[in-house]
């Protein structure tokens, strides 16, 4: 399927872009090269393939839900303008 320059300019106008006449020729190529690339996805060969509506029917990897204070409070602290011990040290902003 090709797009000539009318249908360009109709695509512009529903969806409301303003498109200069100097501006048709590229937008033409652009959308021909999309669609192109559509047309190559219709030839893939997808029989015996069930569709896939998202990540949610896949099982995930659980890890171990373990509590841990990092081990690395030293580097996380190295660039903080100001420390208290292994904390931030933030000026006061309530009386």
């Amino acid at each position: 399927m090709s797009l000539d320059a009318a249908t360009v300019r109709r695509i512009a106008k529903l969806a409301r872009i303003r498109v200069d006449d100097a501006e048709v020729e590229t937008l033409q190529g652009e959308l021909n090269a999309i669609l192109g690339y559509v047309e190559q996805l219709a030839e893939v060969n997808v029989e015996g393939i069930e569709p896939l509506s998202g990540g949610a029917q896949m099982a995930l990897r659980a890890r171990a839900d373990v509590v841990t204070d990092g081990g690395i409070a030293e580097k996380v602290l190295a660039n903080a303008p100001d420390r208290a011990g292994e904390f931030f040290a933030v000026p006061k902003v309530v009386e």
